[in-house]
Formats: C-alpha cells, structure tokens, sequence
C-alpha cells in the first residue's frame, strides 16, 4: 500500500499544536480543507492528550466573576510560540461567562446573565460552542458558589467528554451526601449515578478536583467550625470511585493539619504526567507566607513525601512582602501563584526546582481562578456553533 504526501502531512499535522495549524492553514490551501474535518479535529486532540498544557485561563472567583466580568489568558513562560488564543474570544468570555473547568482543549462555561444558568462547551481556537442540557436544579438555583461541576475529556473516546455534576440536595446532614449526575457530550443525556457521593462533614473544594485511576479527590476545606470531638474536625481529602460509586477518605500530612485553621489554604492538584505510571496527587499548603508541598506515595496507607518547603519572600521576587492571592499545579510540575499584581511560576521537578519566573501582571483580584488550557482541536459536539464574537 503507497502512503500519498496528503496522507504523511495528514498524519505530521495532527502531532502540532492549534496555533500552529491555524498559521498553516492561511498558507496552503490543501491542508485547510483536511485541517476543518472532524476526523483531522479528532485525532489531533487524541494525539495531544497527556501533553503539556501551555497556557492558562485566569478569572476571578465563581461568585465575583459574574460583576467584574473579567477573565485573562496567559503563558507559561517561553510557550507563547505555542499556544494562543483570539482576543476577540477572550472579550466574549469575560462579558458573557464564567469559566469552570478545561480538558483537552475545551472549556465548561456557565452563563453569567441573573437568570436563567445556561451550561456551554467551547473551544477558544475553533471559536465553537455548545450548549447542553441545564439541570434542573441548576435552572432554579441562584447560588452560583454551589455549581460543582467537573470536565473530563481523558478517559472518552476522542470526540467524547463527560461532565460531573455534584449536587447537595439535604442541607446541614452529617454526613453530607451528594447527588453525582454525569452527562455523556456524545450521547447528550444526564445520567444519575446509583450511590451518592459522602464527603464527610466538612464542605469540599469542588474548584480543584484531582482525577486519578477512573477516581475523582477532592480535599476539604480548613475553616474552623468543628470542636475537637467531631471526627471531622481536620481537614481531609475524599475519594468518590465512578465505577463502584464509593466514597473514601484519605487522611493529610500531620504537618499539614497543624495550624490548619489559623489563615491557611490548602488545596490539590495532580502530580507527574497524566500517562505516566509514577502520577499521583500533590498536596499544597500556603500558610504565613510558606508553601508547603507534599506528594501521595502510597495511596493504602496515606503515605506522604514532602518536597518543598519554602517562604515567598525567599523566592526572591521583584515584588517586597508580596502577598500571595492564588496558586495551581501545572502539568504536574510547575507551581504558578499569583500575587496583587503578578503572576509567577516556580518549578518541582529535578530539572526546573525552585527557578521562579515572572509570567505578567493580572487583574483578576485577591482571589483568582487558574483555568490550565492546552491548544487542541477538540470538537464540541456534532451540531456546535459559531461564537459571535
């Protein structure tokens, strides 16, 4: 069988990046017409799952977003070759959504307008949107802090996603029980899990979820409205199995519950490459100006190795006393943070440890939202459409 030229750039091209295949396609008028199929879109996402993302969203948080209505897009540092996003997109987004989540390339928006909440499925580099069903629940809520939702395009087929909805529906129970529907992009239908979601007695941080083995974690949160007799008076990750439907706890780092009330934040993030064997779930803790990072080596025995510990003064930043408003975990390695009015990046791994470099100036106030995104082609749904924008 003879492999044609059109077949060996068909296959050279679904390896590159959006951005790259959009400057291609202003210059050669063959490869536009492949590089706008759904076949091309599909295997171009699937090829670049499990890579770096290059850049992020950034927002303010879930309830503020919908007065300022501001939402920015960075890079990772000597990524912007790589990545990109249309201005004009961006401008959309900031006036008519909030972000909730990214995955291969797609957005999981919510509308920002008083009522009703619309959900969407966008992609920034093909300008297309999609609009799926609205729970119930969602429709009749207006409290925009209760919309936990979650997007996963790793385990789907490749023009697939799924979205995970956890929904509270006996306020103040002990334990608290959530509802998970999941909702199929290809079949299009919202589907009730049979076993609901305990996460114990404290609220969780649905904004960073860790997706790990067919597994969603979600840590709790650090304010301090137990006594010391409940059995929920330490914070603590909880594990909800898709597949059996169970609900887990793991227990944190003795040094991490320590002074976990006392202006702490502490939250997850996924930890190594998503196809490697060694990935896993790290552990970050901002107190006092300290980072503090561990990584879950044994998942049986609650496990931890700390890796870093660190003040921010002593990253040496251009910024005196600067006081730290945000931070995520980026491909595993890469810790991002943001400050009033920058944005840094220090790195974890062996190569990259400790070397802080500044990403830009934000203003997304002492709260914001990091979003991580990756330049794909990921469709949004057989019948999506184009932004007005």
């Amino acid at each position: 069988m003879t492999v044609s030229q059109e077949d060996i750039a068909y296959e050279i091209f679904s390896w590159l990046p959006a951005k790259t295949i959009c400057k291609f396609k202003l210059t050669c008028t063959s490869f536009s017409k492949f590089s706008e199929e759904f076949p091309f879109k599909t295997k171009q996402s699937c090829n670049l799952l499990g890579t770096s993302d290059t850049c992020f969203f950034l927002q303010h948080d879930q309830i503020s977003q919908r007065y300022q209505k501001r939402i920015e897009f960075h890079h990772l540092p000597k990524q912007k070759q790589f990545s990109g996003v249309p201005n004009n997109v961006v401008t959309f987004l900031s006036r008519s959504a909030c972000v909730l989540a990214s995955s291969n390339g797609l957005l999981l928006c919510h509308t920002i307008r008083d009522d009703p909440i619309e959900l969407f499925i966008c992609n920034p580099i093909t300008k297309s949107y999609f609009f799926i069903p609205t729970p119930e629940s969602l429709r009749k809520s207006h409290n925009f802090s209760s919309i936990n939702l979650i997007l996963d395009c790793s385990h789907s087929s490749p023009d697939d996603y799924l979205i995970f909805l956890f929904e509270n529906t006996i306020e103040w129970s002990s334990p608290t029980s959530y509802i998970c529907n999941i909702y199929h992009g290809k079949e299009g239908v919202w589907k009730t899990m049979e076993n609901n979601f305990v996460s114990g007695g404290r609220n969780m941080k649905f904004d960073t979820p860790v997706i790990h083995n067919e597994t969603l974690y979600f840590i709790s949160d650090c304010n301090d409205y137990f006594t010391r007799l409940s059995p929920f008076y330490k914070p603590y990750i909880m594990s909800y199995n898709c597949e059996k439907g169970t609900s887990t706890i793991l227990k944190l780092p003795r040094e991490a519950i320590k002074g976990f009330h006392a202006e702490c934040n502490m939250s997850i993030f996924s930890w190594g490459k998503v196809t490697s064997s060694n990935s896993s779930i790290c552990l970050v803790k901002l107190r006092k100006s300290t980072f503090t990072i561990w990584i879950l080596k044994d998942y049986k025995s609650c496990a931890w190795q700390k890796i870093l510990k660190v003040r921010v003064n002593a990253l040496r930043l251009e910024e005196k006393d600067a006081h730290v408003t945000g931070f995520t975990v980026m491909n595993g390695n890469i810790l991002v943070f943001s400050t009033e009015q920058k944005i840094y990046s220090c790195g974890l791994d062996e190569e990259t440890f400790m070397m802080v470099e500044e990403i830009g100036s934000h203003s997304c106030g002492f709260n914001p939202h990091f979003i991580s995104y990756s330049n794909t082609l990921h469709p949004c749904g057989t019948n999506d459409k184009t932004m007005p924008c």
